[in-house]
């Protein structure tokens, strides 16, 4: 494999060690997947003493950490994903947040869940950009730049960067059903609020000149998971988008998470990861131009018609979340946690298997799960399947979880071989 980039997992004694077997950072080609960090002290393992400010704070503090012992800053982050216990408590975190993004910002989703880890208030995780990639022993383009971009014809945040573009990926925001003639949220109700968070996608990637069907994975957060199917009826009237798709029946991958609350009150909230073939400067066009993306679907693993349990693009693969189904019956698995836990993950590693691909490939795994007080048991089969370590982590607690499960998982796996340009 000489010549391919390597996973690369990392951690300091700077920042928390974590609650599970796994790693602060895992980096591969151009991004560091970092585990989502919770407000402990890395000299304690405690909880911060105060409320959500300072807990906010040694979040931020942790990543901050992570990033200096990889030689990396602030402003390499291209995305910020924050989970609070009681949406009342945003203004409190953008104080916090505002003094460790001073100019730029990166892109960004809220949302309150259930519960956290350790009972936390927040718990916050960033995605960031790794220009000198991960080839063992040969650097690659170290000055790749940031693509960031806003468009009148969707909602802007002072926050918030609608869509960061680095290497061969566009991270767009998560959109609320706003109007962004009135920044308010649109009339109507779950249908009208879906329509508008995917039209509002549609127009930043009309901004910069991506197709709609670029999208490669969804992540759909909703208050009601009872509204799914209004969702589904909206989402199928976007999906798939232009000819082509339709003819190839091109879904992206998806993950639906249910949210006790978001911001505005807001019934649903979406946010994408898109593919950028141009990729961003100074990649040169004739490595970079007409890189396609790559979607698979396996007997072995449990189907869904609005999914697609595997897209490729570029150097990563993107699993749909995965339920504890057994892909012959379509049923539950027998068992309590333990049991559901095994089956997502025997789902994922069957995905992996269809596409050549091993359990060592996966970078970031995130849980979801009933009730928090289960991670014990999540961690016990957990281990079994990385015994290593090695994937950065996302555990959170959701109200609900689909067909009444207890835990939902999916992951983001390295794709060592790339995907093609178009011929």
């Amino acid at each position: 494999m000489s010549g391919y980039n390597a996973v690369l997992a990392r951690n300091t004694e700077n920042a928390p060690k974590g609650m599970g077997s796994y790693s602060q950072t895992v980096a591969f080609s151009h991004y560091n997947n970092l585990s989502a960090q919770l407000p402990i002290e890395p000299k304690t393992g405690k909880l911060v003493a105060g409320g959500i400010k300072e807990q906010a704070d040694q979040c931020f503090k942790n990543i901050k950490a992570i990033l200096d012992s990889i030689n990396h800053v602030m402003s390499d982050v291209v995305r910020i994903t924050i989970f609070v216990k009681n949406i009342k408590d945003i203004d409190a975190v953008d104080e916090v947040y505002k003094s460790f993004f001073t100019t730029y910002v990166p892109a960004r989703t809220i949302v309150a869940v259930a519960a956290l880890p350790m009972d936390a208030l927040v718990q916050i995780e960033a995605l960031v950009s790794n220009g000198e990639g991960t080839i063992p022993n040969a650097p690659q383009a170290g000055d790749l730049i940031k693509l960031t971009n806003n468009t009148a014809n969707a909602p802007t945040c002072a926050l918030s960067t609608q869509t960061v573009s680095f290497s061969h990926y566009n991270n767009l925001s998560a959109q609320l059903p706003i109007d962004p003639k009135t920044g308010r949220l649109v009339a109507g109700g779950i249908k009208e609020q879906t329509r508008q968070c995917l039209k509002n996608i549609k127009a930043i990637l009309e901004s910069i000149d991506v197709p709609f069907d670029d999208i490669v994975k969804i992540n759909i957060f909703l208050k009601n998971l009872t509204d799914i199917e209004a969702v589904n009826e909206v989402y199928t009237t976007f999906f798939p988008d232009s000819a082509i798709a339709r003819a190839a029946a091109y879904i992206p991958a998806r993950t639906t998470i249910t949210a006790t609350a978001l911001p505005m009150d807001a019934l649903v909230q979406i946010e994408a990861v898109v593919s950028h073939g141009d990729g961003t400067p100074p990649q040169a066009v004739e490595d970079r131009h007409g890189i396609i993306i790559k979607a698979n679907n396996t007997e072995n693993a449990p189907k869904c018609p609005l999914s697609t349990q595997t897209v490729a693009f570029s150097h990563y693969n993107h699993i749909s979340a995965q339920l504890p189904l057994e892909s012959k019956t379509g049923d539950v698995v027998a068992g309590g946690i333990k049991e559901q836990v095994g089956q997502c993950l025997k789902n994922i590693k069957a995905i992996l298997e269809s596409i050549d691909h091993v359990m060592d490939d996966v970078v970031k795994v995130n849980i979801f799960i009933k009730n928090i007080a289960d991670i014990d048991a999540v961690n016990e089969v957990y281990t079994t399947f990385f015994p290593g370590g090695v994937p950065a982590r996302r555990i959170v607690g959701v109200s609900a979880i689909f067909k009444d499960a207890l835990v939902q998982i999916d992951a983001v796996v390295s794709n060592a071989e790339g995907t093609q340009p178009k011929v």
